[in-house]
């Protein structure tokens, strides 16, 4: 290994640096965004996010590309929650008529969204739903 003729940094009396320097070492993070505890836990059918889409509630735990304000909607009659946009998927559970469901998502004539506030997520097709 190569000597050096002179120290590549000066730190004049100081031979060290210190432990937290303010110049080299934010602080650490507080609030929201801070490692403080455990993470949220949530069952994985009663949380809105996908691969490329999610809930704006989940903006500050959940990374993806994009976020979604809920559009309220109304089930107009009795319809399967699916977990997949196709009449043949699995069935989540069935919504009645008259309940809420949060569209998160439209694509070929199914809804993507949420049961309520905090209920099962999946598709509905867009023909048993109607804006609120």
């Amino acid at each position: 290994m190569t000597r050096l003729s002179a120290p590549i940094f000066d730190f004049g009396e100081n031979k060290h640096l210190p432990v937290t320097d303010s110049h080299t070492r934010s602080d650490f993070p507080e609030g929201l965004l801070a490692l403080t505890g455990p993470s949220a836990v949530a069952e994985e059918d009663h949380l809105p996010v996908r691969g490329d889409l999610a809930h704006i509630k989940l903006a500050g735990r959940y990374f993806v590309p994009h976020y979604a304000v809920p559009m309220p909607h109304k089930v107009k009659a009795l319809v399967s929650l699916r977990a997949a946009a196709r009449p043949d998927a699995e069935q989540i559970c069935e919504l009645p008529a008259g309940d809420g469901f949060d569209v998160l998502d439209i694509t070929g004539g199914w809804a993507w969204g949420q049961y309520g506030e905090d209920g099962p997520v999946g598709y509905v097709p867009m023909s048993n739903l109607q804006a609120s």
